[in-house]
């Protein structure tokens, strides 16, 4: 067995991981996506193409960082309250300051209609197929499923023999694969289009655990890759490839020359981050380019933007905000506390 729970180095660098990836979806969006929306603006001359590989570490993060949570519930009502302490409240705030700062700016392209946007106070806009007030939510839809999924087994089928679980999800994703016809909403509550990804990460930590070792693992790695090998294209598949060699270098504590301050900070505000910086950054950049301003002044104004505003919705509304519910919760309770963890 291999790993210790403790070990804070390893978590440090978990954080880096998710740095990097808010980092490399950001340069996507103002890159690649900005031009695709708005191709008569100027823009920095130059795509990053492949967006969507960096929210699969994301979702392979979230299949490691599950358990944080999991290992230390003690009913399905912790684990709700303790995902929306996590979740929501910065979430609103964002979403409403998109909002704002869309209408203030009449960025009409941007805009969802009123509808939609009281879908989006729930969450759950992705399930009712309406648009979301900023398209990076997406992902959102994509971890709820993957939480109704895996508090489902952590209440009905239990954890210590989770591994054959995942084994029958997997085959669920290729009979996905073999109907076509699959209702879209089942297809999203059982996250199938990602769930390779999830199970890398769930598969990953239950070594770093000290739960299982790599030769127990590695069955259902290479059933993990082979759903993607056998569905996706040969891109996807090496991305798959990369990450499992990456969690597995986390584990064997090769990674500490990521557990740099700046990726550690970034992966620390990530959430907000994420959530803040997509519409908002477009419309910073639309700004200066209507100014006469080169794309690259845009691009690192928007950069600037939402560093300040992840980090003001991360030090104002999210922490302090999950803290507050928590401990209404722990009083509700009158039982042990229940932390607050990285989704």
């Amino acid at each position: 067995m291999a790993g210790s729970p403790s070990s804070r180095t390893r978590l440090t660098e978990l954080d880096a991981l998710r740095g990097i990836g808010a980092l490399c979806v950001l340069i996507f969006h103002y890159s690649t996506r900005f031009h695709e929306l708005f191709p008569q603006a100027s823009h920095v001359p130059f795509s990053f193409p492949g967006g969507n590989y960096r929210v699969l570490l994301f979702f392979t993060i979230s299949g490691f960082a599950i358990f944080f949570t999991l290992d230390r519930i003690g009913s399905v009502a912790d684990f709700v309250v303790n995902r929306f302490a996590r979740l929501y409240p910065a979430y609103i705030v964002a979403m409403l300051l998109t909002l704002g700062i869309e209408y203030l700016a009449h960025a009409t392209q941007l805009l969802v209609g009123p509808v939609a946007i009281l879908a989006n106070f729930t969450m759950l806009q992705g399930f009712a197929f309406m648009p979301e007030v900023d398209g990076a939510y997406w992902t959102l839809t994509v971890e709820i499923g993957f939480y109704v999924c895996m508090i489902a087994l952590w209440r009905f089928a239990g954890l210590k023999r989770l591994e054959p679980v995942l084994a029958a999800w997997l085959a669920i994703r290729w009979l996905y694969f073999a109907w076509p016809d699959m209702p879209e909403r089942i297809i999203m509550l059982l996250v199938l289009r990602y769930l390779p990804f999830f199970v890398i990460g769930m598969l990953s930590y239950r070594v770093w655990a000290g739960q299982r070792s790599w030769r127990q693992q590695t069955p259902y790695m290479l059933l993990s890759l082979a759903s993607v090998a056998t569905i996706e294209t040969w891109d996807v598949t090496i991305v798959a490839c990369v990450l499992i060699l990456t969690f597995a270098a986390l584990i064997a504590g090769r990674l500490h020359f990521l557990s740099l301050r700046p990726l550690v900070w970034l992966g620390g505000i990530s959430y907000s981050f994420y959530l803040i910086h997509q519409h908002v950054g477009f419309i910073v950049m639309l700004e200066v380019a209507k100014a006469g301003y080169s794309p690259w002044v845009g691009f690192f104004a928007a950069f600037a933007v939402a560093l300040l505003l992840g980090t003001a919705i991360n030090r104002a509304v999210e922490r302090p905000a999950g803290e507050t519910i928590l401990r209404w919760w722990k009083r509700r309770r009158a039982g042990p506390a229940v932390a607050i963890v990285p989704a």
